[in-house]
Protein backbone atom coordinates (compact mmCIF):
# COMPACT_ATOMS: atom_id res chain seq x y z
CA UNK A 1 0.00 0.00 0.00
CA UNK A 2 1.03 3.29 -0.82
CA UNK A 3 1.97 6.39 1.95
CA UNK A 4 -1.27 8.28 0.21
CA UNK A 5 -3.36 5.02 1.04
CA UNK A 6 -2.42 4.46 3.97
CA UNK A 7 -4.73 5.27 7.21
CA UNK A 8 -2.96 8.10 9.87
CA UNK A 9 -1.63 7.51 12.96
CA UNK A 10 -3.86 8.07 15.81
CA UNK A 11 -1.10 10.75 17.07
CA UNK A 12 -0.94 12.76 13.55
CA UNK A 13 -4.83 12.96 13.76
CA UNK A 14 -4.74 14.35 17.25
CA UNK A 15 -1.89 16.90 16.57
CA UNK A 16 -3.86 17.97 13.37
CA UNK A 17 -6.51 18.64 15.08
CA UNK A 18 -4.80 20.34 18.17
CA UNK A 19 -6.06 18.00 20.57
CA UNK A 20 -2.59 17.14 21.01
CA UNK A 21 1.22 18.33 20.73
CA UNK A 22 4.56 16.49 19.89
CA UNK A 23 4.73 16.32 23.57
CA UNK A 24 2.17 14.78 24.48
CA UNK A 25 2.85 12.25 21.85
CA UNK A 26 6.26 11.24 22.49
CA UNK A 27 5.75 10.93 26.39
CA UNK A 28 2.87 8.57 25.68
CA UNK A 29 4.55 6.80 23.10
CA UNK A 30 7.98 6.12 25.91
CA UNK A 31 4.75 4.85 28.44
CA UNK A 32 2.94 2.60 25.37
CA UNK A 33 7.12 1.32 25.11
CA UNK A 34 7.42 0.42 28.50
CA UNK A 35 4.26 -0.30 29.52
CA UNK A 36 2.39 -1.32 26.49
CA UNK A 37 -1.15 -0.46 25.59
CA UNK A 38 -3.06 1.49 23.65
CA UNK A 39 -1.87 5.40 22.48
CA UNK A 40 -5.23 6.61 23.18
CA UNK A 41 -6.15 5.40 26.70
CA UNK A 42 -2.51 6.24 27.44
CA UNK A 43 -3.05 10.13 26.51
CA UNK A 44 -6.44 9.80 28.62
CA UNK A 45 -4.75 8.28 31.92
CA UNK A 46 -1.91 10.82 31.73
CA UNK A 47 -4.44 13.53 31.56
CA UNK A 48 -3.52 15.37 28.00
CA UNK A 49 -6.64 14.04 26.31
CA UNK A 50 -10.67 13.81 27.19
CA UNK A 51 -12.89 10.71 26.10
CA UNK A 52 -14.85 13.08 23.09
CA UNK A 53 -11.52 14.18 21.69
CA UNK A 54 -10.37 10.74 21.52
CA UNK A 55 -13.63 9.17 19.80
CA UNK A 56 -13.38 12.59 17.49
CA UNK A 57 -9.61 11.53 16.67
CA UNK A 58 -10.50 7.76 16.06
CA UNK A 59 -13.95 9.04 14.05
CA UNK A 60 -11.38 11.02 11.64
CA UNK A 61 -9.15 8.11 11.00
CA UNK A 62 -11.48 5.95 10.16
CA UNK A 63 -12.60 8.51 7.45
CA UNK A 64 -15.90 9.67 8.76
CA UNK A 65 -16.70 13.62 8.79
CA UNK A 66 -18.11 15.47 11.55
CA UNK A 67 -21.19 17.17 11.70
CA UNK A 68 -22.71 20.55 13.68
CA UNK A 69 -26.03 18.83 13.59
CA UNK A 70 -27.44 22.55 14.97
CA UNK A 71 -26.19 23.95 11.57
CA UNK A 72 -26.77 21.39 9.43
CA UNK A 73 -29.65 20.92 7.19
CA UNK A 74 -31.56 18.21 8.73
CA UNK A 75 -33.49 15.91 5.53
CA UNK A 76 -37.34 14.88 6.90
CA UNK A 77 -37.19 11.78 4.29
CA UNK A 78 -33.44 10.33 6.24
CA UNK A 79 -35.19 11.27 9.25
CA UNK A 80 -38.02 8.88 8.51
CA UNK A 81 -35.86 6.03 7.55
CA UNK A 82 -35.56 4.88 11.40
CA UNK A 83 -37.90 5.99 13.99
CA UNK A 84 -37.88 7.09 17.28
CA UNK A 85 -37.39 4.26 19.80
CA UNK A 86 -34.44 2.98 17.31
CA UNK A 87 -32.82 6.37 17.25
CA UNK A 88 -33.03 6.94 20.82
CA UNK A 89 -31.64 3.30 21.63
CA UNK A 90 -28.71 3.25 19.28
CA UNK A 91 -27.72 7.10 20.04
CA UNK A 92 -27.88 8.01 16.58
CA UNK A 93 -29.49 10.15 14.53
CA UNK A 94 -30.09 10.47 10.20
CA UNK A 95 -29.85 13.55 8.93
CA UNK A 96 -29.25 13.45 5.35
CA UNK A 97 -28.38 11.35 2.47
CA UNK A 98 -24.75 11.80 0.46
CA UNK A 99 -23.87 12.12 -2.89
CA UNK A 100 -23.91 8.51 -3.51
CA UNK A 101 -27.85 8.17 -1.91
CA UNK A 102 -25.76 6.68 1.04
CA UNK A 103 -28.01 7.43 4.42
CA UNK A 104 -25.89 9.42 6.76
CA UNK A 105 -26.44 8.70 10.37
CA UNK A 106 -24.75 11.12 13.33
CA UNK A 107 -23.53 8.92 16.11
CA UNK A 108 -20.95 10.09 18.82
CA UNK A 109 -18.89 7.06 19.07
CA UNK A 110 -17.48 6.04 15.55
CA UNK A 111 -16.05 2.72 17.02
CA UNK A 112 -19.84 1.04 17.89
CA UNK A 113 -19.18 0.18 13.85
CA UNK A 114 -21.99 -2.69 14.23
CA UNK A 115 -24.77 -0.27 14.68
CA UNK A 116 -24.19 1.28 11.14
CA UNK A 117 -24.57 -2.47 9.84
CA UNK A 118 -28.24 -2.48 12.28
CA UNK A 119 -29.35 0.27 10.77
CA UNK A 120 -28.47 -0.67 7.04
CA UNK A 121 -30.58 -3.59 8.08
CA UNK A 122 -33.93 -1.70 9.12
CA UNK A 123 -33.45 0.90 6.75
CA UNK A 124 -32.73 -1.03 3.40
CA UNK A 125 -30.10 1.57 2.21
CA UNK A 126 -26.43 1.43 2.49
CA UNK A 127 -25.15 4.04 5.32
CA UNK A 128 -22.56 6.29 6.16
CA UNK A 129 -21.34 7.25 9.86
CA UNK A 130 -20.52 10.82 10.96
CA UNK A 131 -19.12 12.25 14.10
CA UNK A 132 -21.62 14.55 15.95
CA UNK A 133 -21.33 15.45 19.72
CA UNK A 134 -23.50 12.89 21.96
CA UNK A 135 -25.57 15.86 23.14
CA UNK A 136 -26.70 17.25 20.09
CA UNK A 137 -27.57 13.82 18.85
CA UNK A 138 -29.97 13.57 21.59
CA UNK A 139 -31.45 17.07 21.20
CA UNK A 140 -32.13 16.59 17.57
CA UNK A 141 -33.86 13.31 18.34
CA UNK A 142 -36.09 15.38 20.56
CA UNK A 143 -36.52 17.93 17.88
CA UNK A 144 -37.31 16.20 14.78
CA UNK A 145 -39.17 12.88 15.96
CA UNK A 146 -42.83 13.05 16.72
CA UNK A 147 -42.83 11.02 19.60
CA UNK A 148 -46.54 10.03 19.37
CA UNK A 149 -46.45 8.95 16.07
CA UNK A 150 -44.26 6.33 17.23
CA UNK A 151 -46.80 5.27 19.88
CA UNK A 152 -46.77 1.16 19.61
CA UNK A 153 -51.21 1.36 18.30
CA UNK A 154 -50.18 3.29 15.46
CA UNK A 155 -47.08 1.19 14.64
CA UNK A 156 -49.04 -1.83 14.79
CA UNK A 157 -51.71 -0.75 13.00
CA UNK A 158 -49.32 0.77 10.22
CA UNK A 159 -47.87 -2.84 10.11
CA UNK A 160 -50.82 -4.62 10.18
CA UNK A 161 -51.55 -2.90 7.13
CA UNK A 162 -48.86 -3.11 5.14
CA UNK A 163 -48.74 -7.24 6.20
CA UNK A 164 -51.99 -7.45 4.74
CA UNK A 165 -51.45 -6.13 1.41
CA UNK A 166 -48.40 -8.13 0.96
CA UNK A 167 -49.04 -11.15 2.46
CA UNK A 168 -51.51 -12.85 -0.11
CA UNK A 169 -54.15 -14.08 2.55
CA UNK A 170 -56.67 -12.83 4.66
CA UNK A 171 -56.47 -13.47 8.24
CA UNK A 172 -58.97 -16.76 8.13
CA UNK A 173 -56.92 -20.05 6.91
CA UNK A 174 -54.21 -21.19 6.63
CA UNK A 175 -50.76 -19.10 5.74
CA UNK A 176 -48.77 -21.15 3.27
CA UNK A 177 -45.06 -21.73 3.89
CA UNK A 178 -43.70 -19.00 0.98
CA UNK A 179 -46.02 -16.55 2.36
CA UNK A 180 -44.30 -16.83 5.79
CA UNK A 181 -41.03 -16.66 3.67
CA UNK A 182 -42.24 -13.49 2.42
CA UNK A 183 -43.60 -12.13 5.48
CA UNK A 184 -40.90 -12.76 7.29
CA UNK A 185 -38.34 -10.60 5.21
CA UNK A 186 -40.97 -7.85 4.66
CA UNK A 187 -40.35 -4.46 6.25
CA UNK A 188 -43.28 -4.18 8.03
CA UNK A 189 -42.40 -7.19 9.81
CA UNK A 190 -38.86 -6.35 10.49
CA UNK A 191 -40.37 -2.69 11.96
CA UNK A 192 -42.20 -4.40 14.10
CA UNK A 193 -40.42 -7.11 15.69
CA UNK A 194 -37.41 -4.36 16.20
CA UNK A 195 -40.08 -1.93 17.61
CA UNK A 196 -41.24 -4.51 20.09
CA UNK A 197 -37.27 -5.85 20.92
CA UNK A 198 -36.62 -1.71 21.38
CA UNK A 199 -39.39 -1.38 23.67
CA UNK A 200 -38.57 -4.45 26.39
CA UNK A 201 -34.74 -3.36 26.40
CA UNK A 202 -35.54 -0.04 26.99
CA UNK A 203 -38.17 -1.34 29.97
CA UNK A 204 -35.18 -3.50 31.16
CA UNK A 205 -37.58 -6.69 30.31
CA UNK A 206 -36.12 -10.19 31.23
CA UNK A 207 -37.99 -12.28 28.45
CA UNK A 208 -40.39 -11.37 25.73
CA UNK A 209 -43.06 -13.67 24.71
CA UNK A 210 -45.00 -14.14 21.63
CA UNK A 211 -48.27 -16.20 22.36
CA UNK A 212 -50.76 -17.41 19.44
CA UNK A 213 -54.14 -18.48 20.75
CA UNK A 214 -57.32 -19.02 18.60
CA UNK A 215 -59.12 -15.50 18.63
CA UNK A 216 -55.80 -13.28 18.93
CA UNK A 217 -52.06 -12.89 19.10
CA UNK A 218 -50.70 -11.69 22.35
CA UNK A 219 -47.24 -9.74 23.08
CA UNK A 220 -45.91 -9.84 26.52
CA UNK A 221 -42.92 -8.74 28.28
CA UNK A 222 -41.64 -9.62 31.72
CA UNK A 223 -40.15 -6.97 33.73
CA UNK A 224 -39.05 -7.52 37.47
CA UNK A 225 -40.47 -11.11 37.35
CA UNK A 226 -44.36 -9.29 36.45
CA UNK A 227 -45.56 -10.23 32.68
CA UNK A 228 -47.03 -7.34 31.05
CA UNK A 229 -49.01 -7.61 27.94
CA UNK A 230 -48.68 -4.92 24.84
CA UNK A 231 -51.01 -3.54 22.90
CA UNK A 232 -52.06 -7.11 20.77
CA UNK A 233 -50.85 -6.91 17.11
CA UNK A 234 -53.24 -8.77 14.56
CA UNK A 235 -53.53 -12.15 14.83
CA UNK A 236 -52.66 -13.02 11.22
CA UNK A 237 -49.29 -11.44 11.72
CA UNK A 238 -48.25 -14.22 14.27
CA UNK A 239 -46.58 -16.33 11.50
CA UNK A 240 -44.73 -14.01 10.14
CA UNK A 241 -43.26 -12.33 12.70
CA UNK A 242 -42.88 -15.63 14.66
CA UNK A 243 -40.80 -16.41 11.16
CA UNK A 244 -38.94 -13.63 11.75
CA UNK A 245 -37.49 -14.12 14.86
CA UNK A 246 -36.29 -17.95 14.01
CA UNK A 247 -34.99 -16.42 11.15
CA UNK A 248 -32.36 -14.44 13.37
CA UNK A 249 -32.02 -16.90 15.01
CA UNK A 250 -30.81 -19.36 12.66
CA UNK A 251 -33.48 -21.85 12.88
CA UNK A 252 -35.57 -24.02 10.60
CA UNK A 253 -38.65 -21.99 9.65
CA UNK A 254 -40.17 -24.74 7.49
CA UNK A 255 -40.27 -27.09 10.90
CA UNK A 256 -42.86 -25.96 12.77
CA UNK A 257 -44.08 -29.41 14.49
CA UNK A 258 -41.17 -29.29 17.29
CA UNK A 259 -39.79 -27.20 19.53
CA UNK A 260 -36.65 -25.01 18.45
CA UNK A 261 -33.98 -23.09 20.68
CA UNK A 262 -31.21 -20.73 19.22
CA UNK A 263 -29.86 -17.56 19.77
CA UNK A 264 -29.52 -13.88 18.09
CA UNK A 265 -27.05 -11.17 19.23
CA UNK A 266 -27.98 -7.97 18.61
CA UNK A 267 -26.10 -4.56 19.18
CA UNK A 268 -28.34 -2.11 21.00
CA UNK A 269 -26.62 1.74 21.90
CA UNK A 270 -23.03 0.29 21.21
CA UNK A 271 -23.83 -2.53 24.12
CA UNK A 272 -24.21 -6.32 23.31
CA UNK A 273 -27.66 -8.17 24.18
CA UNK A 274 -27.70 -11.94 23.55
CA UNK A 275 -31.53 -13.44 23.16
CA UNK A 276 -32.03 -17.06 23.78
CA UNK A 277 -34.85 -17.60 21.58
CA UNK A 278 -37.22 -20.94 21.99
CA UNK A 279 -40.21 -22.04 19.99
CA UNK A 280 -42.95 -24.37 21.22
CA UNK A 281 -45.34 -25.99 18.64
CA UNK A 282 -48.92 -25.37 20.25
CA UNK A 283 -52.50 -25.59 19.45
CA UNK A 284 -53.14 -22.70 17.50
CA UNK A 285 -49.84 -22.08 15.61
CA UNK A 286 -45.72 -21.58 17.39
CA UNK A 287 -45.60 -20.13 20.75
CA UNK A 288 -41.60 -17.84 21.02
CA UNK A 289 -39.96 -16.89 24.31
CA UNK A 290 -37.10 -14.44 23.52
CA UNK A 291 -34.83 -14.20 26.85
CA UNK A 292 -32.97 -11.17 26.94
CA UNK A 293 -29.64 -11.26 28.43
CA UNK A 294 -28.37 -7.79 28.52
CA UNK A 295 -25.14 -7.18 30.71
CA UNK A 296 -25.74 -3.73 30.94
CA UNK A 297 -28.73 -3.88 33.67
CA UNK A 298 -27.22 -7.06 35.55
CA UNK A 299 -24.62 -5.52 37.75
CA UNK A 300 -22.20 -8.74 38.22
CA UNK A 301 -21.00 -6.43 41.71
CA UNK A 302 -21.46 -8.54 44.88
CA UNK A 303 -21.76 -5.45 46.54
CA UNK A 304 -24.87 -4.29 44.49
CA UNK A 305 -26.92 -8.17 45.09
CA UNK A 306 -28.60 -6.86 48.47
CA UNK A 307 -26.18 -8.72 50.31
CA UNK A 308 -26.08 -7.40 54.26
CA UNK A 309 -22.70 -7.05 55.40
CA UNK A 310 -22.89 -9.87 57.18
CA UNK A 311 -23.75 -12.19 54.63
CA UNK A 312 -21.15 -10.79 52.43
CA UNK A 313 -18.20 -11.49 54.60
CA UNK A 314 -19.60 -14.73 55.08
CA UNK A 315 -19.70 -15.09 50.91
CA UNK A 316 -16.51 -13.62 50.41
CA UNK A 317 -15.33 -16.23 53.43
CA UNK A 318 -16.07 -18.88 51.21
CA UNK A 319 -13.96 -17.74 48.25
CA UNK A 320 -10.74 -18.32 50.01
CA UNK A 321 -11.23 -21.55 51.01
CA UNK A 322 -8.96 -24.08 49.95
CA UNK A 323 -11.28 -26.79 48.55
CA UNK A 324 -15.13 -27.78 49.26
CA UNK A 325 -18.66 -27.32 47.33
CA UNK A 326 -20.94 -24.48 47.52
CA UNK A 327 -24.01 -24.61 46.65
CA UNK A 328 -26.78 -21.75 45.36
CA UNK A 329 -30.40 -23.17 45.31
CA UNK A 330 -33.57 -21.45 44.64
CA UNK A 331 -36.39 -21.55 41.56
CA UNK A 332 -35.61 -20.37 38.41
CA UNK A 333 -35.55 -17.00 37.76
CA UNK A 334 -34.16 -16.22 41.50
CA UNK A 335 -31.22 -14.65 40.72
CA UNK A 336 -28.95 -17.76 40.90
CA UNK A 337 -26.13 -17.31 38.28
CA UNK A 338 -26.11 -13.81 38.84
CA UNK A 339 -25.02 -14.28 42.50
CA UNK A 340 -22.56 -16.91 41.59
CA UNK A 341 -20.79 -14.68 38.55
CA UNK A 342 -20.57 -12.21 40.80
CA UNK A 343 -18.98 -14.46 42.89
CA UNK A 344 -16.43 -15.76 40.21
CA UNK A 345 -15.69 -12.17 39.16
CA UNK A 346 -14.72 -11.14 42.66
CA UNK A 347 -12.72 -14.14 43.22
CA UNK A 348 -10.84 -14.02 39.31
CA UNK A 349 -7.38 -12.67 39.93
CA UNK A 350 -3.90 -13.72 38.18
CA UNK A 351 -3.06 -16.31 40.39
CA UNK A 352 -6.11 -18.34 40.04
CA UNK A 353 -7.60 -20.35 37.11
CA UNK A 354 -11.71 -20.38 36.84
CA UNK A 355 -13.06 -22.84 34.88
CA UNK A 356 -16.65 -22.66 34.11
CA UNK A 357 -19.02 -25.58 32.58
CA UNK A 358 -22.45 -24.52 31.87
CA UNK A 359 -26.43 -24.82 30.28
CA UNK A 360 -25.73 -22.11 28.66
CA UNK A 361 -23.18 -19.64 29.18
CA UNK A 362 -25.36 -16.52 29.77
CA UNK A 363 -22.26 -13.81 30.37
CA UNK A 364 -19.21 -13.31 28.92
CA UNK A 365 -16.83 -13.25 32.31
CA UNK A 366 -13.16 -12.22 30.84
CA UNK A 367 -10.41 -13.84 32.22
CA UNK A 368 -12.64 -16.60 32.81
CA UNK A 369 -12.93 -19.85 30.51
CA UNK A 370 -15.93 -20.78 30.10
CA UNK A 371 -17.96 -24.40 28.39
CA UNK A 372 -20.91 -24.55 26.74
CA UNK A 373 -22.87 -27.76 27.46
CA UNK A 374 -24.35 -29.58 24.91
CA UNK A 375 -25.87 -32.75 25.14
CA UNK A 376 -27.30 -33.16 21.81
CA UNK A 377 -23.48 -34.30 20.80
CA UNK A 378 -22.88 -35.93 24.68
CA UNK A 379 -20.73 -32.99 25.79
CA UNK A 380 -22.84 -32.96 29.56
CA UNK A 381 -21.44 -31.87 32.52
CA UNK A 382 -20.03 -34.87 33.64
CA UNK A 383 -17.89 -35.36 30.61
CA UNK A 384 -17.36 -31.99 30.52
CA UNK A 385 -15.86 -32.36 34.39
CA UNK A 386 -13.84 -35.08 33.79
CA UNK A 387 -12.05 -32.60 30.92
CA UNK A 388 -11.78 -29.62 32.85
CA UNK A 389 -10.14 -31.58 36.12
CA UNK A 390 -7.37 -31.83 33.27
CA UNK A 391 -7.14 -28.31 32.75
CA UNK A 392 -5.27 -27.62 36.19
CA UNK A 393 -8.03 -25.57 37.43
CA UNK A 394 -8.36 -24.04 41.23
CA UNK A 395 -12.20 -23.00 41.21
CA UNK A 396 -15.05 -24.56 38.88
CA UNK A 397 -18.65 -23.50 38.43
CA UNK A 398 -21.04 -26.33 37.18
CA UNK A 399 -23.98 -24.70 35.86
CA UNK A 400 -26.60 -27.14 37.91
CA UNK A 401 -25.89 -30.32 39.48
CA UNK A 402 -28.93 -32.35 38.13
CA UNK A 403 -27.95 -36.03 38.18
CA UNK A 404 -25.92 -38.49 40.81
CA UNK A 405 -23.12 -38.58 37.88
CA UNK A 406 -22.45 -35.02 37.93
CA UNK A 407 -23.26 -34.87 41.75
CA UNK A 408 -20.71 -36.96 41.87
CA UNK A 409 -17.92 -35.79 40.10
CA UNK A 410 -18.37 -32.35 41.79
CA UNK A 411 -17.68 -34.62 44.58
CA UNK A 412 -14.89 -35.81 43.53
CA UNK A 413 -13.76 -32.31 42.19
CA UNK A 414 -13.81 -30.80 45.88
CA UNK A 415 -12.07 -34.00 47.04
CA UNK A 416 -8.86 -33.39 44.95
CA UNK A 417 -8.43 -30.18 46.09
CA UNK A 418 -10.44 -27.66 43.95
CA UNK A 419 -13.50 -25.27 45.21
CA UNK A 420 -16.71 -26.26 43.09
CA UNK A 421 -19.78 -23.77 43.04
CA UNK A 422 -23.09 -24.68 41.52
CA UNK A 423 -27.15 -24.62 41.54
CA UNK A 424 -29.56 -26.88 43.12
CA UNK A 425 -33.52 -25.79 42.47
CA UNK A 426 -34.21 -25.99 46.41
CA UNK A 427 -36.67 -24.19 48.06
CA UNK A 428 -34.03 -23.44 51.19
CA UNK A 429 -30.66 -24.49 52.31
CA UNK A 430 -31.05 -27.05 54.13
CA UNK A 431 -33.03 -29.03 51.64
CA UNK A 432 -30.23 -28.97 49.48
CA UNK A 433 -28.73 -31.63 51.64
CA UNK A 434 -31.87 -34.16 51.66
CA UNK A 435 -31.55 -33.41 47.19
CA UNK A 436 -28.12 -34.55 47.04
CA UNK A 437 -28.65 -37.69 49.19
CA UNK A 438 -32.06 -38.14 46.87
CA UNK A 439 -30.08 -38.20 43.97
CA UNK A 440 -27.53 -41.45 45.51
CA UNK A 441 -25.10 -39.16 46.94
CA UNK A 442 -23.03 -41.20 50.23
CA UNK A 443 -24.22 -38.46 52.61
CA UNK A 444 -20.71 -39.44 54.45
CA UNK A 445 -19.44 -37.65 51.06
CA UNK A 446 -21.94 -35.01 51.21
CA UNK A 447 -20.50 -34.24 55.12
CA UNK A 448 -16.59 -34.37 53.87
CA UNK A 449 -17.58 -31.89 50.76
CA UNK A 450 -20.26 -29.27 51.18
CA UNK A 451 -19.31 -26.54 52.73
CA UNK A 452 -21.90 -23.41 52.21
CA UNK A 453 -25.33 -23.67 50.84
CA UNK A 454 -26.86 -19.97 49.99
CA UNK A 455 -30.90 -20.03 49.28
CA UNK A 456 -31.96 -17.31 47.57
CA UNK A 457 -35.03 -15.04 46.39
CA UNK A 458 -35.47 -12.28 44.14
CA UNK A 459 -38.01 -9.59 45.39
CA UNK A 460 -39.30 -6.13 44.03
CA UNK A 461 -38.10 -2.99 45.20
CA UNK A 462 -40.13 0.10 45.95
CA UNK A 463 -39.75 2.64 43.31
CA UNK A 464 -37.75 5.42 45.47
CA UNK A 465 -39.37 8.26 43.53
CA UNK A 466 -42.92 7.06 44.52
CA UNK A 467 -42.23 5.69 47.45
CA UNK A 468 -44.71 6.57 50.54
CA UNK A 469 -44.16 5.26 53.92
CA UNK A 470 -47.14 3.98 55.85
CA UNK A 471 -48.81 2.60 59.10
CA UNK A 472 -49.67 -1.27 57.99
CA UNK A 473 -52.53 -2.48 59.33
CA UNK A 474 -52.91 -5.72 62.11
CA UNK A 475 -54.36 -8.32 59.22
CA UNK A 476 -50.90 -7.41 56.80
CA UNK A 477 -49.00 -7.74 59.83
CA UNK A 478 -50.55 -11.09 60.56
CA UNK A 479 -49.40 -12.34 56.76
CA UNK A 480 -45.78 -12.16 58.50
CA UNK A 481 -46.68 -13.15 62.01
CA UNK A 482 -46.43 -9.97 63.02
CA UNK A 483 -48.10 -8.20 66.55
CA UNK A 484 -48.12 -4.36 66.55
CA UNK A 485 -46.23 -4.76 69.44
CA UNK A 486 -42.67 -6.41 67.42
CA UNK A 487 -43.12 -3.19 64.78
CA UNK A 488 -43.06 -0.24 66.58
CA UNK A 489 -40.23 2.27 65.29
CA UNK A 490 -40.09 0.16 62.25
CA UNK A 491 -41.15 1.86 58.85
CA UNK A 492 -43.33 0.43 55.96
CA UNK A 493 -43.12 1.42 52.67
CA UNK A 494 -45.35 1.18 49.03
CA UNK A 495 -45.16 2.49 45.74
CA UNK A 496 -47.72 5.07 44.95
CA UNK A 497 -47.18 4.29 40.94
CA UNK A 498 -45.40 7.03 38.71
CA UNK A 499 -43.96 7.51 35.15
CA UNK A 500 -41.00 6.35 35.95
CA UNK A 501 -42.15 2.95 37.07
CA UNK A 502 -44.74 2.54 34.36
CA UNK A 503 -47.25 3.06 37.74
CA UNK A 504 -46.60 -0.20 39.35
CA UNK A 505 -45.16 1.09 42.50
CA UNK A 506 -41.96 -0.98 41.74
CA UNK A 507 -38.65 -0.79 39.79
CA UNK A 508 -35.64 -2.98 40.05
CA UNK A 509 -35.28 -6.08 42.58
CA UNK A 510 -33.01 -6.69 45.27
CA UNK A 511 -31.80 -10.58 46.39
CA UNK A 512 -32.80 -11.91 49.91
CA UNK A 513 -30.16 -14.69 51.64
CA UNK A 514 -30.39 -18.11 53.85
CA UNK A 515 -26.74 -18.64 54.42
CA UNK A 516 -25.89 -22.30 56.09
CA UNK A 517 -22.66 -22.76 56.53
CA UNK A 518 -21.97 -26.60 57.16
CA UNK A 519 -20.42 -26.83 60.55
CA UNK A 520 -18.77 -29.66 62.43
CA UNK A 521 -22.52 -30.16 64.26
CA UNK A 522 -24.04 -30.02 60.68
CA UNK A 523 -21.36 -32.04 59.69
CA UNK A 524 -22.25 -34.87 62.44
CA UNK A 525 -26.13 -34.70 61.40
CA UNK A 526 -25.49 -35.18 57.48
CA UNK A 527 -23.41 -38.64 58.51
CA UNK A 528 -26.39 -39.62 60.79
CA UNK A 529 -29.12 -39.04 58.06
CA UNK A 530 -31.30 -37.33 60.22
CA UNK A 531 -34.52 -35.32 58.75
CA UNK A 532 -33.78 -32.11 57.12
CA UNK A 533 -36.18 -30.65 60.16
CA UNK A 534 -33.38 -31.87 62.39
CA UNK A 535 -30.88 -29.81 60.21
CA UNK A 536 -32.63 -27.04 59.70
CA UNK A 537 -32.88 -26.70 63.57
CA UNK A 538 -29.44 -26.46 64.08
CA UNK A 539 -28.15 -24.20 61.63
CA UNK A 540 -31.05 -21.85 63.00
CA UNK A 541 -29.85 -21.97 66.59
CA UNK A 542 -25.97 -21.48 64.83
CA UNK A 543 -27.06 -17.92 63.51
CA UNK A 544 -28.93 -18.65 60.29
CA UNK A 545 -31.30 -16.58 59.49
CA UNK A 546 -34.28 -17.81 57.09
CA UNK A 547 -35.50 -16.02 53.83
CA UNK A 548 -38.70 -14.74 55.43
CA UNK A 549 -35.94 -12.98 58.03
CA UNK A 550 -34.26 -11.72 55.39
CA UNK A 551 -37.38 -10.82 53.68
CA UNK A 552 -38.76 -8.25 57.02
CA UNK A 553 -35.17 -6.61 56.92
CA UNK A 554 -35.58 -5.87 53.79
CA UNK A 555 -39.35 -4.60 54.89
CA UNK A 556 -37.78 -2.40 57.54
CA UNK A 557 -34.85 -0.98 55.57
CA UNK A 558 -37.98 0.87 53.18
CA UNK A 559 -37.01 -1.58 49.92
CA UNK A 560 -40.08 -3.50 49.46
CA UNK A 561 -43.06 -4.59 50.71
CA UNK A 562 -45.09 -6.74 52.85
CA UNK A 563 -47.03 -8.62 49.39
CA UNK A 564 -43.66 -9.27 48.04
CA UNK A 565 -42.06 -11.07 50.91
CA UNK A 566 -45.42 -13.01 51.71
CA UNK A 567 -45.26 -13.91 47.67
CA UNK A 568 -41.53 -14.86 48.06
CA UNK A 569 -41.17 -16.40 51.72
CA UNK A 570 -43.03 -18.67 53.82
CA UNK A 571 -42.90 -18.32 57.78
CA UNK A 572 -40.24 -20.80 59.94
CA UNK A 573 -42.15 -23.90 60.71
Amino acid sequence: MSATGRKKLLGQVLKETGACHEGMIQEALAVQRQEGGQIGQILIKLGHLGEANLLKALGIQAGMEIVDLSAAKIDPEAVKRIDYNMASMFGIFPYAFNEEGALLVAMANPMNLAVLDDVQFMSNCAVAGAIADEAAIRKATEQFYDQKESSAARMEREDATDVAATSGSGSDGPVDLSDTEAMAQSAPVIKLLNHILAQAIQDQAADIHLEPFEEDFKVRYRVDGVLYELDPPPKHIAPALISRVKVMAGLDISETRLPQDGRVELSIGGRSVDLRVSTLPTMFGESCVMRILDRSVVSLDMGMLGLRDSELKTIRKMLKLPHGIILVTGPTGSGKTTTLYSALREANVITRKIITTEDPVEYDLEGIMQVQVNEDIGVTFAKCLRSILRQDPDMILIGEIRDKETAEMAIQSSLTGHVVFSTLHTNDAPLAITRLVDMGVESFLVSATLEAVVAQRLIRKVCTKCRTFYEPSEEALMELELTPDQVVGKQFAFGKGCADCHYTGYRGRTGIYEIMTVSERIRQLIMDNVPTSRIRDAALEEGMSTLRESGLLAIFDGITTIEEVVRETIATM
